[in-house]
């Protein structure tokens, strides 16, 4: 298999978790080292050596992370810097030590605007429909070595605190790339139109105010229970979308994808199976309750689901009769 883009993105993604294994196994005093490396060593191998492993060993390395996630990380302490030591840092480097975050989103931007335009001998050098994840990757090892020149930290210090943030995090680092592949799983499946089969004897598909409001809670519904809007897309638009509002009714599929995925992240807003963003925080906070995040986005997540289903109605349907 030749070395393609997607699979350099790979190997750029699995060097951190790759870094965490490293680190957790050369740590001799934790009690669950070796289970804690196997983890994050799975991980490092499906993101990294994924395209060039069978299916079947893929399936079985993501067997073993559930497994291992089920049985329980617990990881030991990981060094780090002391509180009085972040506070001289915070003293010393003031506002710069924002520099390298804002260079980020900035190059990513830069990288998907001027990636598709360069070419070689008539070729381009990356895929054009890729180009903000190229720009997203250069982006961030540009920041790294940026925040790497501006702070001067110990040579260790990027595999100790990728080990630090992985263990924080824990599993739900990785529940979102495994619900996205799930939703893959779906659509294949055809979940989506064994879903508007059952819709289909009870609402009438006939009125564009009913199919808006379906399809816009839909997704906002199943994001909650699967915690990922990226899985509830391809099952509600291969169910509800594309068949009903844009083959039926006559809707727009760019207004229907855009609003859908982000009647999805509603969703997103209200769902512990989002452990990335409701969850993780309140620990990292140390907040009293680990749902404490969720309630303070509620009313916001409703809100805005209100006016996507408003906005989709007037902007998908122009001229049709409400």
């Amino acid at each position: 298999m030749s070395l393609h883009g997607d699979t350099v993105l790979g190997i750029v993604l699995a060097l951190l978790p790759a870094a965490a294994a490293l680190h957790h196994l050369a740590d001799r005093d934790a009690p669950r080292r070796y289970r804690n490396a196997a983890f994050w060593g799975a991980f490092a191998l499906t993101a990294g050596a994924g395209p060039f492993l069978p299916n079947l060993v893929n399936g079985a390395l993501v067997l073993l992370m559930v497994a291992l996630a089920t049985i329980g990380l617990r990881p030991g302490a990981a060094r780090s810097t002391t509180e009085a030591e972040r506070t001289a840092a915070s003293d010393r480097f003031g506002y710069r030590l924002f520099l390298p975050a804002l260079s980020a989103p900035l190059l990513t931007f830069a990288g998907a605007v001027l990636l598709p335009k360069l070419t070689w001998h008539g070729r381009p050098l990356t895929d054009p429909h890729n180009a903000t994840l190229y720009g997203l990757t250069i982006g961030l090892l540009a920041a790294t070595a940026f925040a790497l020149m501006l702070t001067r930290p110990p040579r260790d210090a990027i595999v100790l605190e990728s080990r630090r943030l992985s263990d924080d995090f824990g599993w739900a680092m990785v529940l979102p790339q495994l619900l996205a592949a799930l939703g893959g799983i779906f659509a294949v499946a055809g979940v989506g139109k064994v879903l508007a089969a059952y819709t289909a004897d009870v609402v009438p598909f006939s009125s564009p105010l009913i199919v808006t409001s379906l399809f816009a809670i839909g997704m906002a519904g199943l994001t909650v229970l699967i915690g990922n809007a990226f899985t509830a897309f391809p099952i509600m638009m291969g169910g509800i979308g594309i068949p009903v509002l844009v083959r039926h009714l006559g809707a727009d599929p760019a207004i229907v994808a855009s609003l859908g995925m982000l009647s999805g992240f509603c969703g997103t807003l209200v769902s512990p199976m989002a452990a990335t963003f409701n969850l993780v925080p309140t620990t990292l906070l140390d907040l009293r309750s680990q749902y404490a995040v969720i309630r303070v986005q509620a009313p916001t997540a409703l809100l805005l689901l209100l006016v996507n289903i408003l906005v989709l109605l007037v902007c998908a349907f122009p001229g049709a009769p409400r």
